[in-house]
């Protein structure tokens, strides 16, 4: 994606961030004809050389245990896709700091890079369903959305059929199904435990939806299985946004990339009041540049958009920009994780190959709580990841030959991962801290969340339910996961509704307070759910993009 510098002609929008939003955002607007420019605070990517799943590790410095990763990325490294082979693309954490209680911590993954998260998220693409959108009126805890399933399924359709994403419909109400290619087969310690939960609970284990492909598409190539896919795909097999929809939006002619640009400002008309456009730092020279624009779409990432607009406070807006409901940076969410169980399936899966290929994706146990049944310790409810390892077993007895044959056979281990859903809570927010500021002098963020006690209490049952359900397919060395941590998953603090009073955008992910500056990444969202947001903000963000073109053409914006 070509870097053109700066002009000051006014585009028709101006959209932050290049991540899943980002990238699907620039390709709505370019293709309804208008002239885009895409600002990314990250350096340009180059697929044949950035992309690094291929390499082996005596290929790499370090194989892939760099101490510069954990000197300069101390955060970024305690995410799993942060390693010698791609730590480049995370942001250096000694230039772009955060602040935390010690009380209260939170590691916040951010990637600065043209595509963002989308280069390294899991891929999984569940869609919500009105067990999620009206969850308030079910148990009266927050807000219901403003919108229904029926509402986004037409954009969750479109999402899906572009961006190719494989899985089975299953008929499972509150995981709808959708467009889906073929399914990865599921290995058999997965079948035995599918077959075990729908026989003994009545619940699902679901094949693995994820934006992998099986089939061609649009010039892409079918999953190879590698493995790897946090450190790119070459063949373009898995959804990212530099080599799916950012190529759509160049084809039109109306595309232009602004790398290296560190949004700090959404400027305004101080008579108007209207967003006027950008103004960013230069990564790598520190010159304060501009760029002028209709309409502003930030798609940031949920936290990195709302530091801007909180940085982007004015007279009208003191306490951050579009804020006069004072919700903004209120009601951050995630999912929690950390609790679970593994064991071992005796018989199932033996082999003595532990190379490739390796299915990039796991399985889903879609979520089975507070559906009819209604537990009195805790509202909503949690789904599992499950993974599977295989049997390879370095502490196996035996010297040469015997040791060679006996070290690769085995039983697989399975992993059941919960994730949780974190209820919206008021006191878990973000905030600037104007003691703190970055490399190029903008404020950092100060970020104050907890799980909370209905979190905790649903953790316990996480645990303990994969522990029986691993039990009931005859698994073995059974160990229970309890470690609470956050999902990376952030969520709300510009959250959408229909009363101005209680919300920071509308429906349309459009601003209550400035008609034509737009939020169309996660920081929308009204609750959590359980389910991985990436597919729902695509889905938002789709919706919003027709909206915005239709206001556009009304002259309302």
């Amino acid at each position: 994606m070509p870097q053109v510098a700066p002009r000051m002609d006014v585009f028709d929008a101006i959209v932050v961030g290049s991540g899943a939003t980002g990238g699907w955002v620039a390709k709505e607007l370019t293709e309804a004809g208008l002239r885009v420019a895409v600002v990314e605070a990250g350096r340009n990517l180059v697929p044949e050389k950035d992309f690094t799943e291929h390499l082996i590790p005596y290929q790499i410095r370090y194989r892939g245990y760099s101490p510069e990763v954990r000197k300069t990325r101390p955060i970024q490294a305690r995410s799993y896709a942060c390693t010698e082979y791609n730590y480049r693309w995370f942001v250096n954490d000694l230039e772009n700091p955060y602040t935390a209680s010690a009380e209260r911590p939170f590691n916040w993954i951010r990637l600065r890079i043209l595509g963002g998260r989308s280069l390294v998220w899991g891929r999984v693409s569940l869609r919500l369903s009105d067990l999620d959108f009206k969850a308030a009126s079910r148990d009266g805890h927050g807000e219901d959305w403003p919108i229904s399933y029926a509402d986004l399924a037409p954009y969750y359709d479109k999402v899906e059929q572009f961006i190719g994403v494989s899985g089975l419909a299953e008929g499972v109400a509150h995981v709808p199904d959708g467009k889906f290619q073929p399914p990865m087969p599921m290995f058999c310690s997965e079948a035995i435990l599918r077959k075990t939960l729908k026989e003994k609970f009545g619940r699902h284990l679901l094949f693995g939806r994820n934006a992998n492909l099986t089939q061609p598409l649009n010039g892409r190539a079918p999953c190879h299985y590698c493995g790897p896919c946090e450190r790119g795909c070459i063949t373009n097999s898995y959804y990212n946004s530099p080599t799916v929809t950012l190529p759509a939006a160049e084809k039109t002619g109306r595309l232009t990339v602004i790398t290296d640009a560190v949004v700090s400002h959404v400027t305004c008309d101080p008579d108007s009041g209207k967003a006027t456009g950008i103004r960013y730092v230069d990564r790598l020279t520190r010159d304060v540049r501009e760029v002028r624009g209709k309409v502003v779409v930030l798609c940031a990432q949920s936290l990195e958009s709302v530091r801007i607009l909180l940085n982007s406070a004015t007279r009208q807006f003191p306490n951050g920009l579009a804020n006069s409901s004072g919700v903004l940076g209120h009601y951050l969410m995630d999912h929690f994780s950390g609790f679970g169980a593994s064991g071992v399936i005796p018989g199932a899966d033996r082999r003595v190959w532990y190379g490739p290929p390796r299915r990039p994706t796991g399985t889903y146990i879609a979520r089975f709580r507070n559906l009819t049944d209604r537990r009195q310790d805790y509202i909503r409810g949690f789904g599992y990841e499950v993974y599977t390892s295989p049997p390879f077993n370095p502490g196996a007895e035996g010297f040469g030959k015997e040791y060679k044959a006996r070290v690769k056979l085995g039983d697989w281990a399975i992993h059941l991962e919960g994730y949780g859903e974190i209820v919206s809570q008021g006191e878990n927010f973000c905030e600037l801290d104007n003691d703190v500021v970055d490399a190029r002098g903008i404020p950092a963020l100060r970020i104050s969340v907890d799980y909370g006690d209905n979190a905790r209490k649903m953790a316990l049952d996480v645990a303990a339910s994969a522990g029986e359900m691993l039990e009931a397919a005859g698994a073995k060395e059974i160990r229970l996961h309890q470690t609470l941590d956050y999902g990376r998953h952030e969520v709300g603090a510009a959250r959408m509704g229909n009363d101005p009073k209680k919300s920071v955008l509308n429906a349309f992910l459009q601003s209550h307070d400035i008609q034509n500056l737009f939020v169309m990444d996660g920081g929308s969202f009204v609750s959590a759910s359980c389910h991985n947001p990436t597919l729902t903000m695509m889905a938002l963000a789709v919706r919003g993009c027709e909206y915005l073109v239709e206001q556009l053409r009304k002259g309302e914006l």
